[in-house]
């Protein structure tokens, strides 16, 4: 009895320490899997190409393989579960209904590719003994020229969203394409499989009754798949009607469905077909939308990510014994160049013909056929299996094939930028971008005939030379309500909507005549049309953004949302246009100027003789300061306005360099600096070097004096130019937004725009367009085909 324990407690203890052993393994490929990609990522290389990389030499580490093939089992156990959850996510992100319908431009790019590819792959490949120890080489030719035919669309659809032209033509149509050649080329290997096995193929033996086992297998496929469609929806809208958004699922209802899911992906054993197939074709009739089916899928692939991808490169480096690798014979590079070739000229050419058919240019139909080349995780497993050990080689060099239809993609992406850039005319949409030879294009926004001075004045001094000039777009913010809607006209043009209602009318009126009579008293130079923006509250800044983009204009100039009283002080303000004003500071497609009216207004006619305003501009840094810098450049050139530019710079004495320790530190930290005093420098070179505008240095050391500072402006100037933020200087504004009471005016913005500071100082706070998800000044949404 003792010695049974002793023997029973020295196995347990083995297996504890050899299970010790896999988990350091695991951990050392996840962070050795991390440390790559993090190395490869200025080249913007995919996750699989590092994973790949580090599962050959891991998986063929000599002090390893001991380790793995004792795990084997378990190995080849843990890889076909994550293979079926796999293609089970796979299948459950498909649309079968595309077989039914007419075939969009999306479905021939694929159909073509996938077509010449096969063809190309079944004629290639007949003639090169790719598996010459095995019986069915039909049958695996036929499997190898699905393989080849058909697309990774997680890895497709990941690379080309990370790479920033998910959102183009060319990048919306390549995803597309992706999954409906994944899923044709996967729906093609499910059917083939009831015909010729895998399985069957690599132990070599001839299974009798073949016929008789199709069939029986065609039937329960086909019987298991119009079940799972059938009874899955209502099954699932059962669980999700008593499992309503915002409360927690019940534990008893998610355990029901997740082993109905199992149940049916599992009961293929049962007629031998294979499990991973049955998961794909059980995705495939599952219902998409739904509570449990959305967390089902981001459990799958938080798995897959976190825990399966290691172990199975791990298992994918352990299977591809480079040791039965024969680099010296002709007939291994024979079969790795093949592979590359087919895969690639075959999506190419079936891409190209559908091109010409489309109307592509052809550099865009060669780029989308390289894309589609790409392979992934489930062609790596099948090039595995079907190795089978006997054909090692063979399956490396499909390994190594699969890999170079994927490290190729980034440049391909460039390429398509490269040629995007030329081509799309890239969107100079703020000031300091514009060409100094084009007018400047505002839209000037007002609530009502209260912002009227206080635009005209505004315009006036933005006014700059006569040439190029100055286009602005007067446009009225007018709340759609229940009884202005009955009233609203709306034209196909920007400029042809007409609102009935007479309150609107009269107000309009009144701010067509103010305007007009300004430009009749002095058009040099300044061109004025009018528009308008009739919309709720929730969608007003939508219609601003779409005004904003026809017109094609560099600023926005929107009135704060607090009028000045009588006495000076600012009221409570209109929350909606507060609304309106944040909203359009985050989706602008070009600059944006907040001008706060303390007396702007009120100041008469602006004289062109003498200087009667005093403006003075602040920079910091950032590319907020430096857009606010280009705004003034217009303004010094005004005979009626006297302006000081003031730089706030850190104090870097040795009495404040303790303030070191507070200061930003961040990569881009050296090259931002750059660009502010290069901006500087040329401004300065440019306008106050010759004596046309004053210019004062303030060295502060914290945000007390910052505020000290800002006070100190009462009674001095007129108007306070300030860009939003103030870049990676941020020990000059750090604290300030302890007590911001409207962060959308930025920390400097925000104190001079506050009720308790100042009655007469009206204040401009200026935002660069914020380009997202821009390609170096290329629009994400570029059109190329």
């Amino acid at each position: 009895m003792a010695i049974a324990l002793t023997q029973c407690s020295e196995k347990l203890g083995y297996l504890i320490v050899q299970l010790a052993k896999n988990f350091v393994v695991f951990m050392v490929m996840v962070i050795v899997c991390n440390g790559l990609h993090f190395l490869l990522k200025p080249y913007k290389q995919p996750r699989i190409t590092s994973d790949i990389i580090v599962g050959l030499v891991m998986g063929n580490a000599p002090f390893l393989r001991d380790l793995y093939g004792q795990f084997n089992h378990t190995f080849g156990f843990i890889i076909d579960f994550g293979m079926m959850c796999y293609m089970f996510a796979l299948g459950v992100e498909m649309d079968p209904y595309v077989l039914l319908k007419k075939p969009s431009r999306d479905v021939q790019v694929a159909y073509a590719g996938i077509f010449t590819t096969f063809i190309i792959a079944c004629l290639t490949t007949s003639l090169i003994q790719f598996f010459p120890n095995q019986q069915h080489v039909i049958g695996y030719t036929l499997t190898l020229a699905t393989l080849l035919s058909s697309t990774a669309s997680p890895v497709l659809t990941r690379l080309i969203t990370s790479l920033n032209i998910g959102k183009s033509d060319i990048g919306k149509l390549v995803i597309t394409a992706g999954m409906y050649s994944d899923f044709i080329c996967s729906l093609l290997l499910s059917v083939g499989y009831i015909l010729m096995p895998l399985d069957t193929y690599c132990s070599g033996i001839e299974q009798k009754g073949q016929i008789k086992r199709a069939i029986v297998m065609n039937t329960v496929v086909l019987g298991q798949a119009l079940f799972t469609a059938t009874f899955a929806p209502v099954f699932m809208k059962w669980v999700d009607n008593e499992n309503p958004e915002g409360k927690p699922m019940k534990g008893s209802h998610l355990v029901l469905s997740l082993a109905f899911m199992v149940m049916i992906c599992a009961s293929s054993i049962v007629y031998n077909y294979n499990p991973i197939l049955s998961a794909f074709i059980t995705g495939i009739c599952f219902p998409r939308e739904g509570r449990v089916s959305k967390w089902v899928i981001s459990k799958i692939n938080y798995m897959l990510t976190m825990i399966f991808f290691p172990i199975f490169f791990l298992w994918m480096g352990y299977a591809a014994d480079i040791r039965h690798f024969h680099p010296g014979a002709l007939e291994t590079w024979l079969k790795l160049f093949i592979s590359i070739i087919i895969a690639m000229v075959g999506k190419v050419a079936g891409t190209v013909v559908s091109g010409v058919i489309l109307g592509f240019h052809w550099p865009e139909s060669v780029a989308i056929g390289l894309l589609l080349a790409t392979k992934g995780h489930l062609h790596i497993y099948m090039a595995i299996k079907m190795g089978c050990g006997s054909n090692t080689s063979t399956g490396i060099a499909l390994i190594i094939a699969i890999f170079f239809t994927v490290v190729h993609t980034p440049a391909v992406v460039a390429h398509i930028i490269k040629r995007a850039k030329r081509k799309v005319p890239t969107r100079r949409m703020s000031l300091q971008l514009l060409d100094r030879t084009s007018e400047l294009r505002i839209l000037l926004c007002l609530h009502g005939p209260d912002n009227i001075s206080a635009s005209i004045n505004f315009m006036e001094i933005s006014r700059g030379k006569s040439d190029p000039g100055l286009l602005v777009y007067v446009t009225e913010m007018i709340e759609l309500t229940d009884q202005i809607a009955v009233t609203v006209e709306r034209g196909e043009g920007v400029e042809t909507t007409n609102v009935k209602d007479k309150d609107v009318m009269a107000m309009r009126d009144q701010i067509t005549r103010s305007f007009q009579a300004y430009i009749e008293d002095d058009d040099d130079g300044v061109t004025l049309k009018r528009t308008m923006a009739v919309s709720t509250i929730n969608n007003m800044a939508q219609d601003i953004c779409t005004l904003a983009e026809d017109l094609m204009t560099a600023l926005i100039i929107l009135p704060f949302h607090r009028t000045q009283l009588k006495n000076g002080k600012l009221d409570g303000g209109n929350q909606g246009f507060r609304y309106v004003n944040r909203k359009l500071l985050k989706s602008a497609p070009c600059s944006v100027g907040i001008l706060v009216n303390r007396g702007l207004g009120s100041l008469g006619k602006i004289s062109k003789t003498e200087a009667s305003l005093n403006v003075a501009t602040l920079f910091i840094g950032g590319k907020d300061d430096r857009e606010a810098l280009a705004y003034t450049g217009r303004v010094a050139g005004h005979p009626g306005i006297k302006l000081t530019v003031i730089r706030f710079l850190v104090d870097t004495s040795a009495e404040s360099s303790r303030i070191a320790a507070y200061r930003v530190s961040l990569p881009e930290k050296g090259e931002e600096i750059a660009l502010d005093d290069e901006c500087f420098a040329h401004f300065y070179d440019k306008h106050i070097s010759g004596g046309k505008i004053s210019y004062m240095e303030r060295h502060l050391t914290n945000a007390a004096e910052t505020f000290s500072t800002l006070k100190s402006f009462e009674g001095k100037y007129s108007l306070v130019i300030v860009g939003r933020e103030s870049g990676l200087n941020s020990i000059l504004t750090k604290g300030m937004n302890d007590w911001q009471q409207c962060p959308e005016m930025g920390p400097i913005g925000d104190v001079l725009s506050g009720p308790d500071f100042s009655t007469t100082v009206s204040v401009l706070v200026i935002q660069q367009h914020r380009h997202k998800g821009e390609i170096d000044g290329l629009d994400e949404e570029f059109n190329i085909m």
